[in-house]
């Protein structure tokens, strides 16, 4: 039997709503005060934004620390572009992995992206079948400050 996943999205007052996962951990969501709001919590497209930045930092860095790559600091920039119009779905996501380290292999960096993108994160795998998403990577130098950047990979893929 296929694993599944559990929540509970429980309104607290006006338009806040307390979101309990099955692991046990809760989040408070909300809205803007121009839709009801009081602006307490995340809203639930950000967190479905953050929620694939989580699922491919996680891929990333696991990969990276099994590829002996020197981290010493790192995380995911997010940034999506929404329709106008309703339902205001998403319609471009950039993922920026940044990356501080000594000694990083740009290309150890790039591969450990683009299996997170193409393969390991699931939330990447949904998302990618309605929205273009770019991975790029952004290199800091821990012992200079130098940097270097790098496209990775679009997805969706061509079929």
């Amino acid at each position: 039997m296929a694993a599944q996943l559990t929540g509970t999205v429980k309104l607290l007052d006006a338009m806040a709503f307390e979101a309990t996962g099955g692991s046990g951990h809760a989040i408070i969501l909300d809205s803007a005060p121009e839709h009801g709001g009081a602006e307490r919590g995340l809203r639930p497209m950000e967190l479905l934004l953050l929620g694939l930045g989580g699922c491919t930092g996680m891929d990333v860095v696991s990969l990276l620390r099994k590829m002996r790559q020197d981290v010493t600091a790192y995380q995911v920039d997010l940034q999506a572009d929404r329709a106008a119009e309703h339902p205001r779905v998403m319609t471009d996501v950039a993922v920026v992995h940044v990356i501080h380290g000594r000694n990083l292999d740009p290309a150890l960096i790039g591969r450990a992206i683009e299996l997170s993108a193409t393969r390991y994160c699931p939330a990447s795998a949904m998302l990618s079948r309605a929205v273009t998403i770019h991975h790029r990577y952004r290199l800091v130098d821990a012992a200079t400050g130098a940097t270097s950047e790098r496209l990775v990979v679009d997805t969706p893929l061509p079929a």
